[in-house]
């Protein structure tokens, strides 16, 4: 039996069968080079990219890492959000202010301590819906879980003011506790707490 016959090549179509000619040396390396960019671009550059973001993914879970496992209140203001969502209206010329966001499950608390003049410490009553006629003296409404968490400790020494606000939930409960030790400048100290 025979094999069977292939059929014949059929020629190029513009009749000319002769072979194309060598690519010249010049061509050849500048070929090579486009290629060598191309890859360069389609790898290199993404590969650079994600190195980036790695390297700030990893910066920010620090960061965020160190913000969640703080224990005690920090210099710095809250951000307007945090301040707006636990409705605690730092007056805008306080100073030493310093703050602390806890969050779990069940509550979310803001500790926040400033300084303040007399003036602004009514100001600052006022917008929460009190005022200093209806502060205890001799009170500390902070309880002793919170201020361990705060890092603040009550001197007996000192003049303390405080009283409770509560408010129906989703609305932070705030407890404010006020140092008029030195009358010229109050000390404020605030924890509110939500319940989601």
């Amino acid at each position: 039996m025979n094999p069977p016959t292939l059929p014949r090549q059929a020629p190029p179509p513009d009749g000319d069968a002769t072979p194309l000619p060598a690519e010249d040396r010049r061509h050849v390396v500048k070929r090579r080079w486009i290629t060598a960019i191309i890859i360069l671009l389609l790898i290199g550059v993404p590969a650079g990219y994600l190195a980036i973001s790695t390297q700030q993914s990893r910066e920010s879970g620090r960061d965020k890492a160190a913000r969640i496992g703080a224990h005690k209140v920090r210099p710095g203001w809250p951000s307007r959000v945090q301040r707006s969502i636990y409705e605690v209206p730092i007056p805008p010329k306080a100073w030493r202010v310093g703050f602390l966001e806890t969050n779990n499950w069940r509550t979310s608390r803001l500790y926040t301590a400033f300084a303040v003049t007399p003036a602004d410490l009514d100001v600052f009553l006022a917008s929460v819906g009190t005022s200093r006629d209806a502060l205890t003296q001799g009170e500390v409404s902070i309880s002793a879980h919170d201020s361990e968490v705060a890092g603040w400790s009550w001197s007996p020494k000192s003049d303390w003011y405080g009283i409770t606000l509560d408010q129906p939930n989703p609305r932070p409960s705030r407890d404010i506790t006020v140092d008029l030790t030195d009358p010229e400048v109050p000390k404020v100290y605030v924890v509110s707490t939500t319940v989601p």
